[in-house]
């Protein structure tokens, strides 16, 4: 595979911090610019989505049953994608740039397409990046986002970590705690966090901490921890899962866990200054986990979309092969409406996404939370329609031989992670309503 069509391989060269921080630059002055949109792709996005097709198609589907039976990290998979510039600083910066904000997604439903615990591995780096740049200034962008991607010839993955054994929907009740120590002018953290993609294995770990309990949620804080510097962070139990397998997840242990003042993103005396707002009843805006969630879900929607259509077409390739009763099986309406429902619902995921994330590319405030709609339509689509697959090929889709139950495996969690299908519709009643529904 070669680099991407519109950008250099990605390489971590003298500099890197400048060069991130003027891509940041780049996308920050362009959003708000252009808010036209076209359902017809440019050139350039075309020439992306076939790159990372062609990339998904001949090196990440081969490897998959692989990877998911040794449920490891696919290192090197990973560092392939580093090589041709699909994993790095550089090739996030460019599917950004693009002012339409569709590239981004249609980057990681090709490369989910492929399979979603590869993709995973390679894209679950993007969370603690949206957290950096979303949060963070500039001089925080510019030196952790590099360090959370590595270079070609040591890849490394970032960790975002918020869940926590008893704080998962209900971010109100995270209870790792991060106190400044004023003499030492450090943050001291300390809790247990849980379902950590990357945790323990990541260099630098984006970490959702309480500064004060009384505020709740937003009392909340982000902090930035690299495992190769602080002492006192650690991996806790991996997490052997249903889906996704290939893809690192485990529990992270934070032991006063100290790093400097710098590190909370945005920098102390601008979480302080929140903290002094909310204290006095003012409003602020919205905690660090939701913002981040916020930001990612029309692409986490994308990932869901890429799982439901490599069943779909892989079904419907079946379907016109296959014979029973003397015919093919696809003749038969039962089957053929089947395909068409897989395929509009499908679509109309997409288009879901697609807005969504126009939307949040130029700045518009998601009113009827139409980030939340984008991610409850995609996982739940994700789920039908490879449990649809399954149903077409019959006895075939239940066995390991054939890949459709992988893909029915991987889309579950699509319902359940970066909040619950149940928690997206709260968020989407309460955007509709103005009230407050519990």
């Amino acid at each position: 595979m070669s680099a991407p069509p519109t950008s250099p391989a990605a390489t971590a060269p003298e500099g890197a911090t400048e060069a991130a921080e003027a891509a940041v630059e780049a996308i920050r002055s362009a959003a708000g610019q252009d808010t036209s949109f076209s359902l017809q792709l440019s050139q350039d996005q075309k020439d992306i989505r076939d790159w990372v097709h062609g990339f998904a198609a001949d090196v990440v589907r081969p490897a998959a049953h692989e990877w998911d039976e040794k449920e490891q990290t696919p290192w090197p998979i990973i560092q392939e994608a580093a090589k041709i510039g699909l994993y790095g600083y550089e090739g996030m910066a460019q599917f950004f740039a693009d002012p339409t904000g569709l590239t981004l997604p249609i980057v990681n439903e090709e490369l989910f397409w492929g399979d979603a615990g590869i993709g995973m591995s390679i894209f679950g780096t993007s969370l603690a990046v949206a957290a950096i740049f979303g949060q963070g200034s500039g001089e925080q962008i510019g030196e952790w986002i590099p360090r959370c991607f590595g270079t070609v010839d040591e890849v490394k993955v970032g960790a975002f970590c918020a869940s926590e054994p008893n704080a998962g929907s209900d971010v109100s009740g995270v209870r790792s705690t991060d106190t400044f120590d004023e003499g030492a002018g450090e943050w001291v953290l300390n809790g247990q966090k849980a379902w950590a993609t990357n945790g323990g294995i990541a260099d630098v770990h984006v970490v959702i901490a309480s500064v004060d309990r009384e505020l709740g949620a937003r009392g909340h804080g982000a902090f930035v921890v690299p495992m190769s510097e602080a002492k006192g962070i650690s991996q806790g139990t991996k997490v052997s899962k249903h889906g996704l397998r290939a893809s690192h997840t485990a529990d992270v242990f934070l032991d006063d866990c100290r790093v400097p003042a710098g590190y909370v993103l945005g920098g102390k005396e601008k979480l302080d200054e929140r903290l002094a707002r909310v204290r006095e009843g003012k409003r602020s805006k919205s905690q660090a986990a939701m913002q981040t969630f916020e930001a990612s879900r029309p692409t986490v929607a994308a990932q869901a979309l890429g799982i439901a259509r490599a069943a779909y077409e892989y079904a419907l390739d079946y379907a016109k092969e296959r014979e029973q009763f003397g015919r093919k099986i696809i003749e038969n309406q039962a089957i053929a409406f089947t395909l068409a429902r897989m395929k509009t619902e499908i679509d109309a995921a997409r288009l879901l996404a697609w807005r969504a994330s126009w939307m949040g590319r130029n700045g518009l405030a998601f009113e009827n939370a139409e980030g939340s709609m984008s991610k409850l339509k995609a996982g739940e689509v994700a789920v039908w329609v490879t449990e649809r697959a399954i149903q077409i090929l019959g006895g075939n889709g239940y066995a390991r031989e054939f890949p459709v139950e992988r893909w029915h495996r991987d889309a579950k969690i699509y319902d359940i992670f970066e909040g619950t299908a149940e928690i997206q519709q709260l968020v989407i009643a309460r955007a509709i309503s103005g009230m407050h529904i519990k």
